[in-house]
C-alpha cells in the first residue's frame, strides 16, 4: 500500500497475541479516532518489506513498537530515525528476521527513508504467548498516544 505524499502516517507495530509486543498496535488503535482525516493510522506486524511499502512517499512517519533494551518495563524511548540509526539490539527482529531496525537502515541505504521518521519504543515486560499488556506497558501506551496526538495537533514537528 503506497502512502500519499501529503499524509503523515502513524504505524503501530507488533503482535497483540505476544503480550507486550502488542504495544504499538494498541497505540495505533487509541489514535484512530483522535487524529485528523489526513493522518493515516495503520497496524503492521513489523515485517520489514511491508514497512518500506507502508511509508513509501510519506514525508512524516511516526512508528511505535515494543522494545527490549533492559530498561524498566513501561519506559518510553523516542528516536529520530531520520537522523540516526536505532540502537543496536533494542528492537528485536520480527519472526521474519527483517524487522523495524533493518527496514529503517535498508530504506536509508536505498534513499527511501521518510524525511521525518520518529520511532517510539515502549519497553516491554513480557513477550510470551498471551493477550493483553502488562500494567506498566498499558500506561505507557496511553502516554505515547497522548504525545503523538499532541504532536499531530500542533503539527510543529510533522508537517502535512
Amino acid at each position: 500500500m503506497t502512502a500519499s505524499p501529503s499524509h503523515t502516517i502513524v504505524i503501530g507495530v507488533g503482535n497483540e497475541y505476544r503480550g507486550d509486543d502488542g504495544a504499538g498496535i494498541a497505540v495505533a488503535r487509541l489514535l484512530l479516532l483522535r487524529v485528523p482525516a489526513d493522518v493515516r493510522v495503520i497496524e503492521q506486524s513489523g515485517e520489514g518489506t511491508s514497512l518500506l511499502d507502508a511509508w513509501r512517499g510519506a514525508p512524516s512517519v511516526i512508528l511505535v513498537d515494543a522494545i527490549q533494551s533492559g530498561a524498566v518495563p513501561g519506559t518510553i524511548h523516542c528516536f529520530d530515525a531520520s537522523e540516526n540509526a536505532l540502537p543496536s539490539g533494542a528492537f528485536p527482529c520480527s519472526t521474519h528476521a527483517f524487522g523495524v531496525a533493518e527496514a529503517i537502515e535498508m530504506a536509508r541505504a536505498l534513499h527511501e527513508l521518510p524525511p521525518h521518521l520518529i520511532v517510539y519504543g515502549i519497553e516491554g515486560e513480557t513477550f510470551a504467548d498471551a493477550q493483553g499488556l502488562s500494567p506498566a506497558v498499558q500506561r505507557a501506551v496511553a502516554e505515547v498516544a497522548n504525545r503523538i496526538a499532541g504532536k499531530i495537533e500542533t503539527a510543529s514537528n510533522f508537517p502535512s
